[in-house]
């Protein structure tokens, strides 16, 4: 896969988990998320899947803790392709341990 390819396709993951985001500040943080893995060189993409993961994890979470079922559903769903994503492009590994 192409630098660009890769790039794009996460970008594309962290859009749409930043529209699925249910607060304000979170949503920031995605997109600065999403700005870095367009710019960054292809190492340093790990890094950034690795963060994006966390805070879909934190998202996850705090819609949990607010019942709000459907956005739960909708981050985990695409925490997971994040996940896939990761893992198939070689950007993290598959036993990856998220604090």
């Amino acid at each position: 896969m192409t630098q660009q390819y890769v790039a794009g396709e996460l970008s594309l993951r962290l859009g749409q988990l930043q529209a699925v985001a249910t607060d304000q500040e979170r949503a920031r943080e995605v997109a600065r998320l999403r700005y870095e893995a367009e710019r960054v060189p292809r190492a340093a993409l790990g890094s950034v899947v690795v963060r994006a993961l966390g805070l879909a994890d934190r998202l996850c979470w705090d819609s949990l803790e607010c019942g709000d079922t459907v956005a739960f559903s909708r981050e985990t769903a695409i925490c997971a392709d994040l996940w896939e994503f990761g893992v198939c492009a070689r950007l993290v590994e598959e036993d990856l341990a998220l604090d």
